[in-house]
């Protein structure tokens, strides 16, 4: 029976994508991995009639990222996006789709930025709405393109939604915090508000109200979203002679990350004199010391989830928008 890229994936310690991308001969894996791919799919008798040649498309799917002017975080740069442009663009060609990645920032008119952007052989768009507030969606009303906003939800959006259960991620993590550690977590929030972090910080809050805790009472530092910022700003509170609380939760790992590099600095130990649970389960987790525990988010089902929508809508002789929430579930590593 021959190997399935699944299979080979597995085997060799990679991602299917990483997989494809050398298996198809497109951009993205180094030299060196694409030989290993092809050698192994050699030698365990991989089929390569499945692999598809270029053909003619179907149409163009416009995946717009949405960034806000001044905003610190870099959404391209995340692990997390490239993970979820990753799984857009295989799962686009799988389907006989070319995707087009646009940036819209609202620093000019987003109107007219939509109006040069957009590909003549659009047919539906994919909106990376992570950095969004509920008044940024209203120049894409008018656009004539089916929508599927990703990554984010507003109640009075009349689109497509589709993100992962920030509020339960939250919840469970919590939970277990105050389980492991018998003590009321503390919180590294984001100083950087997002509707992301804003639904975490409600299932913060629910789990220690469902435990017979206060909110006020939890330990709460407002850190910059990403490794070296948390860094900086953990290590100024620690200077200004604050105890840390015996445990954490925070809104991501990058936070997590750059907040135990200050502790360990400090003298602390993670997770003997404090634990903490970040929020993603990005590649970093298992590359720091002690491996972090995190929150895992299944990226590429959102991303399949987003185009299967997608063309759903485009095909769909009724519609009527959804908000789908997809599930994440906690694990638990050497951090607590």
């Amino acid at each position: 029976m021959s190997i399935t890229a699944k299979e080979l994936a597995k085997m060799l310690n990679l991602s299917e994508a990483a997989i494809s991308m050398a298996l198809n001969d497109k951009p993205g894996v180094s030299t060196k991995t694409r030989r290993m791919v092809i050698a192994a799919a050699e030698k365990y008798g991989y089929d390569f009639t499945k692999i598809k040649h270029s053909q003619k498309t179907k149409g163009t799917i416009n995946y717009i990222v949405y960034r806000k002017d001044g905003a610190i975080l870099k959404i391209q740069q995340t692990p997390f996006f490239l993970s979820l442009t990753e799984s857009i663009a295989e799962h686009c060609k799988e389907k006989g789709y070319e995707l087009v990645t646009i940036t819209i920032s609202d620093d000019t008119e987003v109107s007219l930025q939509l109006e040069r952007a957009i590909t003549p052989d659009c047919v539906g768009i994919i909106l990376l709405g992570t950095e969004m507030h509920k008044e940024d969606f209203f120049p894409f009303a008018y656009i004539p393109y089916p929508i599927v906003a990703l990554d984010t939800y507003f109640n009075s959006t009349k689109m497509d939604c589709i993100l992962m259960n920030n509020d339960d991620g939250a919840y469970s993590a919590t939970r277990f915090l105050m389980k492991r550690h018998q003590t009321q977590p503390g919180y590294l929030r984001s100083s950087y508000s997002m509707h992301n972090f804003d639904s975490r910080a409600e299932g913060f809050n629910r789990a220690l109200r469902d435990g017979g805790l206060s909110p006020s009472n939890s330990l709460v530092h407002y850190l910059s979203p990403s490794m070296e910022g948390a860094y900086a700003d953990m290590i100024e509170i620690l200077k200004n002679g604050t105890k840390p609380a015996d445990c954490y939760f925070a809104d991501n790992d990058l936070i997590a990350a750059g907040a135990m590099k200050a502790f360990k600095e400090w003298g602390y130990k993670i997770p003997e004199d404090i634990g903490i649970i970040g929020f993603d389960n990005i590649p970093l987790c298992t590359y720091i010391e002690p491996k972090l525990s995190s929150v895992n988010v299944p990226i590429h089902y959102m991303g399949e989830t987003a185009v299967d929508r997608l063309l759903e809508v485009i095909h769909a002789k009724h519609y009527r928008p959804v908000k789908i929430e997809v599930s994440t579930n906690l694990i638990v590593r050497d951090s607590v």
